[in-house]
């Protein structure tokens, strides 16, 4: 038996008649763009799914976790592969032997990474200096790619970049559009130029979303709006592409990274700058995962089918929080991010338990040292 997913749920006909009937359909649509009532009859008649059917298709979606893509040999494009979570993505990729287009602003540390991934294991690494904010830059990006490799795989949408500050405060607001243009308009225009491709390879569509997109944290109003329609709209497209290309969703929490060294876009310029002092604002004594094992359980997680992947694990708390009890989640946050009326942001209660305690030790060192990449 064979399932067609039609317009009105889901028919069963027999696989027997399944060329013929189609090569009627196809028939009928290519010429008038209909079925008649006798064919749609004949093909597709509407028959009752037995439980045990649905049971099944539960299972098999659980169980299919437990098979694990071999991605060696296979094309893998990073965007943001520079820094942070994106390098250490690649870094992931080549110790399974994946071959690599990685795409950033900053070429020299893109080569730098693309001649860490090759002694990692990489088979070739393709380097694709480019502002995904771009357009062209991205259809650059995957033309490249298919000229070299021929392929695409798997696509991780990483590219991203965060504002700290409040919303009112913000004097020039055209100076935080790239937050919109590299978070979502990136991951579009990637997605847009990539998918002829990863559907003749039946590939993965990986997106780096964050647990921002269901936390309204105070001073990261549009860094959280950006995150939500990337969520949105890849949870939409999902059902859109069906099995064809698969999507995982992934959500961090708090991992070491630039962002998390302090790198914001500045309001007043619109260029990043460091405040490490609004990072322990944000960030105060809550738990900083490794980058490593961020990426490896990106990675893993993505090779078993998996369609969601919050990391670190307990920041899915925080998503029951927000759900069931969101009066409570809008009073902590107040409490604890935001000050009076002519305060500093530094003066917030986050930021004062963290100088307190002198947990700040426990961030990962690269976080502590602040130095991100500028090159």
């Amino acid at each position: 038996m064979k399932v067609f997913e039609g317009d009105l749920g889901i028919d069963i006909f027999d696989e027997e008649d399944e060329d013929k009937v189609l090569d009627e359909c196809f028939a009928k649509v290519a010429r008038d763009g209909d079925l008649s009532p006798k064919q749609q009859r004949k093909g597709f008649k509407k028959k009752k799914i037995h439980g045990r059917n649905i049971v099944g298709m539960y299972f098999l979606s659980i169980f299919g976790t437990f098979v694990k893509e071999d991605v060696a040999g296979k094309v893998v494009i990073i965007t943001g592969a520079s820094s942070g979570i994106g390098e250490h993505l690649a870094y992931e990729y080549a110790r399974r032997g994946a071959c690599l287009t990685i795409a950033s602003r900053r070429e020299e540390s893109l080569r730098e990474v693309a001649e860490r991934a090759l002694n990692l294991g990489a088979p070739d690494v393709l380097v694709v200096p480019a502002d995904v904010s771009n357009v062209e830059d991205c259809r650059s990006i995957v033309d490249r790619t298919m000229s070299h490799f021929g392929r695409i795989d798997h696509l991780v949408n990483n590219a991203g970049v965060v504002s700290n500050s409040m919303f009112e405060e913000i004097e020039e607001i055209t100076h935080v559009r790239s937050i919109m243009d590299i978070n979502f308009w990136g991951s579009v225009y990637m997605t847009k130029f990539a998918i002829p491709y990863l559907r003749n390879s039946e590939g993965r569509i990986i997106v780096l979303s964050s647990a921002s997109s269901w936390m309204p944290t105070p001073r990261m109003s549009l860094y959280s709006a950006s995150k939500a329609a990337m969520t949105l709209f890849f949870e939409t497209l999902r059902i859109e592409l069906g099995r064809d290309i698969k999507i995982t969703l992934v959500t961090p929490g708090f991992v070491e990274s630039e962002m998390t060294q302090g790198k914001y876009i500045d309001e007043k310029s619109g260029r990043l700058v460091v405040k490490p002092h609004l990072r322990d604002v944000h960030v105060g004594i809550a738990p900083v995962m490794k980058v490593e094992d961020c990426a490896k359980s990106i990675v893993d997680g993505s090779c078993r089918g998996k369609r969601y992947i919050t990391v670190p694990g307990w920041f899915r708390v925080t998503y029951l929080w927000q759900v069931f009890c969101p009066e409570v989640v809008e009073w902590l946050l107040r409490l604890f991010y935001l000050t009076g009326p002519g305060t500093s942001p530094e003066d917030a209660l986050n930021k004062k338990i963290l100088d307190y305690t002198g947990l700040k030790v426990m961030y990962p060192k690269n976080i502590r040292k602040l130095e991100p990449k500028t090159k």
